[in-house]
C-alpha cells in the first residue's frame, strides 16, 4: 500500500514528529518502530532516490543478472547483448508473474515461467503466443527502471523523475574512484546479513566511529578511529594512535601529490538530494590494507594503483551505501529495508580481475576484518533496536564526533518533509497546533 493512501492521522502525526525533532538529538521511537513510518520511508526515501544496488563486477558478461527487492518492487539488473547495464521491473507484462526468482544468474532471454512471454535483455518483448494479428509487441516490453553506472558502481531509482543532482555528484566522485577500475574488477566474496534493526539505526551506526575503539578491535589494527575528530577531541589514552595518524596522513599527502590523486575531502551529506561524502584516509601500521597492522591482503593491486600505501578511500552515499577502496581490494556495502525492524546488509569484496584465489589472496584473510566488524555492528544495532522499542526510551544528544549522524538524520528529515508537504499542505496547520511543550 502506498503510504499516502493510509489513514491521514498517521501522516499528521509523522509530520508533527518531523517538525518537533530537536537539532542534535536522535529520533523519536516511531521513526524506528512504526509500520506507518516504514511505509513512508519506502515511498519517500527508497522509492524516490538513487540507491546503490550492485557492482558491474557482478555482471561480467552479457546476460548476467542480479535481482533486487526494494520494498514491494522486484528489480532485474542485467547486462544486455550490447554490454549496457539495464534495470527492469521483474513483472511480466502479460498477467504480472514474477519472471526471475534467483538472486543472480545468466540468461539468453528473459522468459516468463507462466506463459513463456519472452523478452530480450533490453526488456523488449520478442515472443507472445496466441495473440491477435494486430498485437503490438512494442507496447508490452518490460517496464524500465532508471539506472546509472558510476566507475563500476550501479545505482537505480524507482521514481518517475529521479533527483536531478546525480550527475553533479558523479562528476565529483568519479576522479576519486577511477584509479581502482572497479568496472574491470571481479567479485571475490559476498555476504548477506539480516539485521534485526531499523534501516536508519544501521546507517546511523555506520556514520560514526565513536563506538569503534570499544567495539571493533580487528578493524582498529589498521583503521584510525579519528574521522571528524579535531586534536581537541583526542583523549590522553588515544594520543599515541593520533600521533601515528598524523604521520600516516603526511605520507598519504605525499603519495597523492606524486600520483595526482584527489586528496581533499568533499562533503555534502545533507545539502542536496543525493547526499555524499568522499575522503581518503591513512591506514595504521603498514598503511596498505585491512590486514593485521595494515598489511596487504591481496598481492595484486587494484586497477592503476601502484603504491600499496594508498590509504582508504571512503565514500558515503545517502541513503543506503558506504564503500572502502584500498590499494589491493574494495569493500562495498548496500542496505535495503525489509521491515520496520529488519534490514538486509550486503557486503561485497572486489579484487583485481587477474588476482587468483589461493595465489594472490585467501578469502578468509581478505574478508576477516569486515566479517568480524559486520557481526559486531549487527549486535550493536540490534541492541539499539531493542532500546528504542522500550517504553522508557527518549531521544538523546549526539556527541561532538557524531556530526555525520546528525547530517544523515537531517538529510532524512528534509527528504520526508519535502515528500509530505506537496501532498499534505493542510497538515501544516496540525503541526502548529501541537503544544509547544511537546516540541
Amino acid at each position: 500500500m502506498n503510504f499516502l493512501t493510509g489513514p491521514s492521522a498517521s501522516v499528521a502525526e509523522i509530520t508533527a514528529l518531523v517538525e518537533r525533532r530537536p537539532v542534535g538529538y536522535s529520533l523519536e521511537a516511531p521513526f524506528y518502530t512504526s509500520q506507518e513510518v516504514y511505509d513512508l520511508d519506502m515511498d519517500a526515501i527508497f522509492g524516490s532516490h538513487w540507491l546503490f544496488c550492485a557492482t558491474e563486477a557482478e555482471l561480467p558478461e552479457p546476460g548476467d543478472y542480479v535481482t533486487r527487492q526494494i520494498g514491494t518492487s522486484s528489480i532485474i539488473i542485467v547486462r544486455d547483448d550490447d554490454e549496457t547495464v539495464r534495470a527492469l521491473h521483474n513483472v511480466c507484462r502479460h498477467r504480472g508473474a514474477r519472471i526471475l526468482e534467483d538472486p543472480c544468474g545468466a540468461v539468453g532471454n528473459l522468459v516468463c515461467p507462466y506463459h513463456q512471454w519472452t523478452y530480450g535483455t533490453d526488456g523488449s518483448l520478442i515472443f507472445a503466443e496466441s495473440q491477435p494479428p494486430d498485437f503490438d509487441r512494442e507496447r508490452f516490453g518490460l517496464k524500465p527502471v532508471h539506472v546509472r553506472t558510476v566507475a563500476g558502481l550501479i545505482f537505480v531509482c524507482l521514481a518517475e523523475t529521479p533527483p536531478a543532482d546525480f550527475d553533479e555528484v558523479a562528476a565529483v566522485i568519479e576522479p576519486y574512484l577511477a584509479p581502482y577500475q572497479l568496472q574491470d574488477a571481479k567479485v571475490a566474496h559476498q555476504i548477506d546479513l539480516m539485521e534485526e534493526a531499523n534501516w536508519k539505526l544501521v546507517m546511523e551506526n555506520n556514520r560514526e566511529c565513536h563506538h569503534c575503539d570499544a567495539s571493533h578491535p580487528e578493524l582498529l589494527t589498521a583503521y584510525f578511529p579519528f574521522h571528524r575528530y579535531s586534536e581537541d577531541d583526542v583523549t590522553p589514552r588515544m594520543r599515541p594512535a593520533f600521533e601515528r595518524y598524523q604521520a600516516a596522513s603526511a605520507h598519504l599527502d605525499n603519495v597523492c601529490t606524486i600520483t595526482k590523486a584527489p586528496r581533499d575531502t568533499s562533503r555534502e551529506l545533507d545539502s542536496r538530494p543525493t547526499g555524499y561524502m568522499i575522503m581518503r584516509l591513512p591506514l595504521d601500521g603498514d598503511g596498505a590494507s585491512f590486514g593485521p597492522d595494515g598489511a596487504q591482503v591481496c598481492r595484486k593491486l587494484m586497477g592503476e594503483v601502484t603504491d600499496p600505501r594508498f590509504g582508504d578511500l571512503s565514500l558515503h552515499l545517502q541513503p543506503n551505501a558506504w564503500f572502502h577502496m584500498l590499494s589491493d581490494h574494495a569493500v562495498v556495502f548496500s542496505v535495503l529495508p525489509v521491515a520496520p525492524g529488519k534490514t538486509l546488509v550486503r557486503t561485497t569484496w572486489l579484487v583485481h580481475a587477474d588476482a587468483v584465489e589461493g595465489v594472490d589472496y585467501d578469502v578468509d584473510t581478505l574478508t576477516s576484518v569486515w566479517r568480524a566488524t559486520n557481526d559486531q555492528d549487527r549486535e550493536l544495532v540490534q541492541k539499539a533496536q531493542r532500546g528504542v522499542s522500550d517504553p522508557s526510551y527518549e531521544p538523546g544528544p549526539y556527541g561532538l564526533v557524531e556530526d555525520d549522524v546528525e547530517a544523515f538524520i537531517n538529510w532524512y528529515l528534509q527528504r520526508v518533509r519535502e515528500y509530505l508537504t506537496p501532498h499534505h499542505e493542510h497538515f501544516e496547520q496540525l503541526i502548529h497546533l501541537t503544544p509547544a511543550s511537546s516540541r
